[in-house]
């Protein structure tokens, strides 16, 4: 039998061991803030408002360098994704230019059939045009990227059906540059201060610290189009990576919505039919002894 003693010192250590895991989190370094999403959770869903305008913070701003080349212009009209109608995408795929080698002078206007095209001919253009770095496909950045959480916090994911880490990731990424190196910035190996090579932007959250691609987000950069019914929202770096990253989620993910509503009821089945099952066996085995 566990007595109140025995209890209460269960619990206090659980709770060392929670708040040792966030201490030793804070200290290896700034820890990636969680964002509020509406794709969160077993129910939540794409907000079509957000998805637009991360599509235009990517069509004006990321696409100079990155493309998007298992995402066609069709599926900007597919249910549960950013809500643009069929004409307002071929009217969109047409201000495009796409290589095709049948066509007159090898390239013709894009239709809503054509794939996003990439912003560089050749992947030694894109290197060229970027210091020897190629600029990643954002096509399923936001499911290759993610978020690592120190024991125990990662056990609780489980039961939240946390699985937002590349969002998150890509807002904190966007968010934290920094001008100068800040005197917070972690020390080298042998004791000596950090230095930002030449070339290289600080970044709270980019691995090494050093990045090659230069802050592309600022306050006031683009406005939005708000139509009937919306409510404005804050032209500032922090929105602006919220709707880009929740747009990345998007083309890394289109079907989330129908794939949580599937699972869901495959749940509520297994549930209803394991209540079946137990009722079953009780009516079965009735009135014998065993």
């Amino acid at each position: 039998m566990f007595n109140t003693k025995t209890i209460l010192a269960s619990l206090a250590l659980c709770a060392g061991l929670v708040f040792g895991a966030q201490a030793q989190a804070a200290e290896g370094g700034v820890t990636i803030q969680k964002q509020s999403w509406s794709f969160a959770g077993i129910f939540g869903t794409y907000d079509e408002h957000q998805l637009q305008r991360g599509f235009q913070v990517f069509r004006e701003v990321c696409s100079s360098c990155h493309g998007a080349r298992l995402i066609a212009f069709r599926n900007l009209a597919e249910e549960g994704g950013p809500g643009f109608s069929e004409e307002q995408v071929k009217a969109l795929a047409a201000e495009y230019e796409v290589a095709d080698p049948t066509a007159d002078g090898g390239v013709r206007a894009g239709v809503p059939a054509d794939r996003w095209p990439s912003p560089f001919a050749t992947e030694q253009d894109a290197r060229d045009a970027n210091g020897g770095a190629l600029p990643p496909d954002f096509s399923v950045l936001a499911k290759a990227r993610g978020v690592t959480d120190a024991f125990p916090f990662w056990v609780f994911n489980y039961f939240t059906g946390y699985s937002e880490g590349g969002p998150d990731y890509i807002h904190a990424l966007l968010t934290g540059y920094h001008e100068e190196v800040p005197e917070s910035a972690p020390h080298n190996s042998d004791g000596t201060p950090f230095q930002l090579p030449e070339g290289k932007y600080y970044n709270d959250y980019f691995p090494g610290h050093a990045i090659g691609m230069a802050p592309p987000l600022s306050d006031e950069q683009i406005s939005y189009e708000v139509g009937e019914g919306e409510t404005a929202v804050p032209l500032t770096v922090d929105q602006y990576a919220t709707d880009v990253a929740a747009f990345m989620m998007w083309m890394a993910e289109p079907h989330l919505a129908g794939r949580k509503q599937t699972g869901f009821v495959v749940l509520l089945f297994l549930v209803m039919f394991a209540g079946l099952m137990y009722a079953t066996k009780r009516r079965l085995w009735q009135g014998i002894e065993h």
